[in-house]
């Protein structure tokens, strides 16, 4: 048995034979082990778990790199001197600080709060590497770009997943002795308790895994500690959890916030005085437990989809339409399949294609405005959107039905979601004809979706969700559609909604709507622009001044979740059932995150401030179920902005709502401008 000093081996070379010249770290191997491409993330490897894992890669790196030993009593440094990977040398530095010799265990429990940043650089770089593909959402699968080599005298493609688990067969279903580098990473995944998950395992095959886990003492005596760090859920939360705190609807009422309508600050103003979880006490039902701040932003985010699920909250909504199993119910492995099978439906490319469309058909509206007509901003942009988005998605006309389908909607989100209104207002007659716009709607569409009528025609998301039922009519059943085919429609009022703040700033910010302009007319110069067209450095400031409009006016400002498995989060403890609100927009009104966070202020998103980065900038959710149609959206939403802009010049009424800590806002069921808030049209240019 050979000490850990006595057979060092660096970094793998992905076929290292066969030229490929790509090193990965323990850190690399374990990731690409542990992704489960069926669910687009790990395997079900508990958070406290994973990062004793994680961490027990990076000191057995370090230890294959004669920076560190390690034997079953300590671990004890050799060499400080930086190894220039951002995902070992801050672990380096840490134990190159402390004097004395600790055990391998005392490190990765001490260690362990530097997983975080261990996982996200090590997924950076293996997407950069084209080894691992990032889907919105952080979900991840092996790329379909290959490493290519020599196998005898064929050819053969193979990615570097197939790389590091060949390896690790060979190890397990051979009688030979597997390299050092190989023992520890196996012994790492076996305290994962995955191989099962990987490989189908006889009794026999356990007991070789068990054979290799003994052959090395660094491999030994980091899995020891690992495995004694491995605590069941109930030990692994504190005795000492902190009691929330709580606050009545009488306090609660005093809020200005509340009766402006700002939830966002409103979240804001209640995590400064009570801390990041708090529980709202209704008269008569269950209390509301919120989550709101930078470090519960960044829990739900990346945590949130081991402890978190939606389709608690969402199943009743989702039956009122027939549904079942629609994206926003979908959790795990179900969710991540439907997100990538509709991820290009909703990718900005397939709208780049048909950017003149959005002008042409966004132009016919606004033609009909006048001097002097003032506009209601939310009704009036929803329409507006509708008119460009539904011959995209459904490719139909759906002008005449959309304030019906949108109420109906609002109706049942009321009554199933936010549990304002008794279900009994859902059943009435005007809601009973309004829920008669989803059967005419189904018609239109399957009318002119045939393949004849398809043919050479650029493919809209109704295709794609035929396309889906038609291959896998259980996974995608025709119960679904009025669901799907109406809430394409539906996202207009969304878009419409951001669409009307951005509107509404463009008024009370005549300097910005100035300068706007002129990004518009240069654009415009020659014609409607093509989606290449609209670069960062073309649109530097509508896109900044975007920005600032989705950080003020978020228009999902909460996210609900039920708890599927106990956690702490904060110091306070979360039990299973639990109805979580999760505030991810109250950190857009904090000064310690935006500073003056209630200015409107488009140099944030500028260097050195980037004010953007990281979970704390959530305009578009957290997590697995954040918006898959982010990037459509922001370039739909620049070129109505630039248009806006070249076309007309607005001033707002009534007059107070010009100040813009003023503005009246309709919270619920999604934030939007109060139906008082119009825009008057001052001026109509080149239309």
């Amino acid at each position: 048995m050979a000490s850990g000093r006595e057979r060092r081996q660096g970094p793998a070379s992905v076929a290292s034979e066969r030229g490929t010249g790509i090193t990965l770290s323990l850190p690399d191997e374990l990731i690409l082990m542990l992704l489960n491409e069926e669910n687009g993330y790990f395997h079900q490897v508990p958070g406290w778990n994973l990062n004793c894992v994680v961490i027990g890669s990076v000191l057995a790196e370090l230890s294959l790199m004669n920076r560190i030993d390690t034997d079953l009593e300590s671990l004890f440094l050799i060499d400080k001197t930086e190894t220039g990977n951002p995902t070992l040398d801050p672990a380096l530095e840490a134990i190159a600080a402390e004097p004395g010799h600790h055990t391998t265990q005392y490190w990765i429990e001490r260690l362990a709060p530097l997983a975080d940043s261990v996982i996200e650089h090590t997924l950076d770089r293996l997407v950069d590497l084209n080894i691992l593909q990032h889907y919105e959402g952080d979900f991840w699968t092996l790329s379909r770009a290959t490493l290519r080599g020599e196998t005898g005298n064929s050819a053969s493609d193979f990615s570097a997943a197939d790389f590091v688990k060949n390896r690790i067969t060979v190890a397990i279903f051979n009688n030979e002795i597997p390299d050092p580098r190989d023992i520890i990473l196996i012994c790492l995944i076996n305290t994962c308790d995955i191989f099962r998950f990987i490989f189908p395992l006889e009794a026999e095959d356990e007991e070789r895994i068990a054979f290799i886990c003994n052959l090395d003492v660094i491999g030994r005596s980091l899995a020891q500690a690992v495995s004694h760090n491995l605590a069941p859920p109930y030990l692994r939360h504190s005795g000492l959890t902190k009691r929330i705190p709580s606050i009545s609807v009488r306090r609660l009422l005093t809020r200005p916030q509340l009766r402006n309508g700002n939830l966002p600050s409103l979240f804001a103003d209640l995590a400064k005085e009570y801390g990041p979880v708090f529980k709202i006490n209704i008269p008569f039902k269950e209390p509301l437990v919120f989550i709101a701040g930078p470090e519960t932003n960044h829990w739900a985010h990346r945590q949130g989809r081991m402890y978190l699920r939606t389709r608690d909250y969402f199943h009743d909504f989702e039956q009122v339409y027939g549904a079942a199993g629609v994206l926003p119910s979908l959790d795990g492995a179900d969710h991540f399949r439907l997100r990538k099978s509709l991820q290009p439906a909703y990718s900005r490319e397939r709208l780049e294609v048909q950017l003149d469309k959005v002008c042409n058909n966004g132009r016919a509206v606004m033609a009909n405005w006048n001097v002097g007509d003032a506009l209601p901003a939310s009704r009036t942009s929803r329409h507006v959107v509708n008119a460009q988005l539904s011959p995209l998605f459904v490719g139909v006309e759906s002008q005449d039905l959309i304030d019906d389908l949108l109420k109906y909607k609002e109706r049942a989100l009321s009554v199933y979601i936010v549990k304002s209104l008794p279900k009994l207002l859902l059943n009435t007659p005007g809601m009973r004809r309004r829920a008669g716009a989803i059967d005419v709607l189904m018609e239109r569409v399957q009318s002119v979706h045939t393949p004849a009528q398809r043919a050479n025609q650029v493919r809209d998301l109704a295709d794609d969700f035929l396309s889906l039922h038609a291959s896998d009519p259980q996974f995608m059943p025709e119960s679904n559609f009025k669901f799907v085919f109406s809430a394409a429609l539906i996202a207009s009022a969304y878009l419409g909604d951001m669409m009307s703040f951005c509107w509404y700033a463009l008024a009370a910010h005549p300097e910005l709507h100035a300068e706007i302009r002129r990004e518009a007319d240069a654009l415009f110069a020659n014609g409607d622009p093509s989606g290449e067209d609209i670069t960062p450095d073309a649109v530097d400031v509508t896109r900044r001044f975007m920005m600032e409009c989705l950080r003020l006016y978020p228009i999902v400002p909460m996210s609900m979740r039920n708890v599927m498995n106990t956690c702490v989060v904060e110091g306070y403890e979360l039990p299973v059932g639990t109805r979580l609100h999760i505030a991810q927009s109250a950190t857009h009104y904090m000064d310690s995150v935006f500073p003056n966070a209630t200015k409107f202020d488009i140099d944030r998103y500028l260097p050195p401030r980037n004010e953007h980065h990281g979970s704390s900038y959530a305009p578009y959710g957290l997590g697995t179920h954040s918006c898959l149609g982010s990037r459509w959206m922001e370039l739909q939403l620049t070129t109505n902005i630039l248009m806006l802009a070249r076309h007309f010049t607005f001033e707002v009424t009534p007059r107070k709502y010009q100040d813009m800590d003023k503005l009246k806002i309709s919270p619920l069921p999604s934030l939007k401008p109060h139906k008082s808030v119009k825009l008057v049209v001052a001026e109509k240019r080149g239309l």
